[in-house]
């Protein structure tokens, strides 16, 4: 893909990428896709659909009680618990806000732990990881933005959400709408978004602008950018994805040029 080419102008030392179509074949790809990379808040997406299965396999339920009084699962998961975004203190009464946490997803972590009495990073290896054959990745810290992966493996993950084999496909359907349909809230790194529409821990491109998507990407498009460089999305009505991880910190380099690399991805895609 001619798209992949546009990688090797970006500001960073080092970057793997690769486009997978929605049957799972790699499409093309750029850089080394074996390298680990930190994926910082791309670790959620593995988070959440390791809380999806632990929900399918009856440890809890989406509209059980978690976190703060008044929060759920399914708040935990949308970034509507009203917890800050680093520490575990309420900021607004649950589904009033979308306050981007990583302290919920934390809270989550240990809520789907104390459910299954599986060690959180154990639930997500044994479900997510091993199934799917993602060897190169691993859970180094936090459930928010610790894991470590690869080009390749997060290439498998890319094929799951878009064919799912370890879920249902109605609960990634699911999964990926709004969830607490109207809430505004702040998109790091671009801005108050109204609304900042979520799903069950996927970040939803619908018609916010600025976004780290492109200009041409679906509103069903939905994924995830980390603060490590790296991204990962899925645009349903072009049915593909793409991933992106680089050693370079997010900032407005990437916003820069993520847009315009995923555009041209999308015109490869499209013809």
């Amino acid at each position: 893909m001619q798209s992949l080419t546009l990688v090797s102008e970006w500001p960073v030392e080092h970057v793997s990428a690769a486009v997978v179509s929605a049957g799972g074949e790699v499409l093309g790809t750029a850089g080394d896709q074996r390298r680990a990379y930190p994926l910082a808040s791309v670790t959620k997406l593995l988070s959440a659909y390791a809380t999806l299965m632990a929900c399918r396999e009856g440890a809890f339920e989406l509209d059980d009680a978690a976190g703060p009084e008044g929060s759920t699962v399914r708040h935990l998961l949308s970034h509507a618990s009203g917890l800050d975004m680093t520490e575990r203190k309420v900021r607004a009464p649950a589904g009033t806000r979308r306050i981007y946490s990583n302290a919920g997803i934390e809270v989550l972590a240990d809520f789907v732990a104390d459910s299954t009495d599986i060690a959180f990073a154990d639930y997500v290896a044994e479900g997510v990881l091993e199934p799917l054959g993602m060897t190169d990745t691993e859970f180094t810290g936090s459930p928010a933005a610790g894991a470590v992966s690869s080009a390749r493996d997060l290439s498998l993950f890319a094929a799951e959400l878009q064919a799912p084999t370890l879920l249902d496909p109605g609960i990634v359907a699911s999964a990926t709408r709004v969830a607490f349909e109207g809430l505004d809230g702040v998109l790091p790194g671009f801005g108050r978004q109204r609304p900042n529409d979520w799903g069950l821990g996927f970040e939803l491109r619908d018609h916010k602008d600025p976004h780290w998507t492109g200009a041409n990407s679906s509103p069903s498009t939905f994924g995830h950018f980390g603060q490590s460089g790296t991204f990962l999305w899925v645009d349903p009505d072009t049915g593909a994805a793409a991933v992106a991880l680089t050693d370079r910190d997010f900032g407005p380099w990437a916003a820069d040029v993520w847009p315009p690399f995923t555009d041209a991805v999308l015109a490869d895609l499209r013809g």
